[in-house]
């Protein structure tokens, strides 16, 4: 490199690139993290790996074996830090100290205390040299469940909504097909299979009849949930079908044992809570290893789930169409707020069209 601006742009490239391959994996590494490797010598990758699901190898043990011997004396990107413990797998540090590698560049430090640090120390010890904070912001992005499972032991949550401009998700009679742009739905459908569960009430099944799916052949499906104290579920709905994807009810202790048994007999699981709460679920789904849960709720369940505060972002899509109708159901039901000054404010929020609609993402505060 000719100069140190170009080794530091050659490095955020290098990073990456290994987001892209970490990527590959979306949906489908719970309770793990989504994690690239590249490895790079005189100028040239040489390996590159990412971790496909839990229990196989970190994503620096394929991209060791995919460089062989040429990873002596190399560089190595990776977009968290390896682990130096043993867990399902041995630690990634000592198989990059026994590759000899001469250096190796962190994305961010993993929040798990197991490895917190623990893992640059190791090699750092070892007379490796190491960097930390590479495209740091886009690497902790892409595992903002992860972080969030890491530090609060539960799953991370996404509520997830289509509106018109004047607030409305469906007329006054229920009719919301469809509410947005294709481009805005096919967003929806990368996002499903990004999440390891989406989660619906017994209404939203009664007026819609959703797939909850990817809708892309070959990818990663979410587990489809239905939220139901009554159980007053249609005996046909598509989720009831199985070989799209799994299907989870989960309802009170006790309820309705004759429409358990017949799920059951589908194929369907069927788990009863005390209680029954959005709270609840996601203590459930975290017992489950859950990464990321995905809320495509009505309004009832999804203001339910953000007073349970099991919520953490919203993605709000918005289409450019007035209904109106002062009975038409809004995305958010009653919160009990009855001042403007008390309203839930979202933070580090963007702004950004897709199609002929805009999204909003952002952050509840905590």
């Amino acid at each position: 490199m000719s100069t140190n601006q170009d080794a530091q742009n050659f490095d955020r490239q290098m990073m990456q690139r290994c987001l892209e391959l970490a990527r590959r994996a979306l949906g489908q590494t719970a309770p793990n993290p989504l994690v690239g490797c590249v490895i790079v010598r005189d100028g040239e990758i040489v390996g590159e790996g990412f971790h496909p699901r839990a229990g196989e190898p970190h994503a620096e043990v394929f991209a060791l074996r995919d460089a062989g011997d040429r990873a002596r004396g190399a560089t190595v990107y990776v977009s968290l830090e390896p682990c130096n413990h043993y867990g399902r797998t041995p630690p990634c540090s000592e198989a990059l100290i026994a590759a000899g590698v001469a250096k190796v560049v962190v994305g961010f430090v993993d929040p798990d205390a197991r490895v917190s640090g623990g893992g640059i120390d190791r090699l750092r010890s070892a007379g490796i040299e190491v960097v930390v904070g590479v495209e740091e912001e886009d690497c902790r992005q892409v595992n903002e469940a992860f972080i969030y499972r890491s530090l609060h032991q539960r799953p991370f949550g996404i509520l997830k909504y289509a509106m018109t401009l004047d607030g409305k998700i469906a007329t006054t009679t229920g009719h919301s097909s469809w509410v947005t742009s294709e481009a805005a739905r096919r967003e929806v459908h990368l996002l499903r299979s990004a999440c390891d569960a989406v989660i619906v009430g017994g209404n939203t099944v009664r007026q819609d009849n959703p797939h909850l799916t990817s809708h892309r052949v070959g990818s990663h499906n979410p587990l489809r949930v239905v939220m139901s104290r009554s159980l007053e579920l249609p005996e046909r709905a598509r989720l009831w079908d199985l070989d799209e994807a799994a299907t989870l009810v989960l309802t009170e202790a006790g309820s309705h044992p004759e429409v358990q048994k017949r799920l059951l007999n589908r194929g369907v699981e069927v788990v009863e809570l005390d209680p029954l709460t959005p709270a609840k679920a996601m203590e459930y789904f975290y017992e489950r290893q859950f990464l990321s849960v995905l809320w495509e709720c009505g309004g009832t369940l999804g203001a339910r789930a953000i007073a349970d505060g099991a919520v953490q972002k919203i993605l709000a899509f918005i289409a450019p169409k007035i209904i109106g109708g002062r009975l038409a159901p809004s995305p958010v039901g009653d919160l009990g707020l009855t001042q403007m000054d008390r309203a839930l404010t979202l933070e580090r929020v963007q702004w950004r069209s897709v199609g002929s609609d805009c999204v909003l993402e952002g952050y509840l505060n905590p």
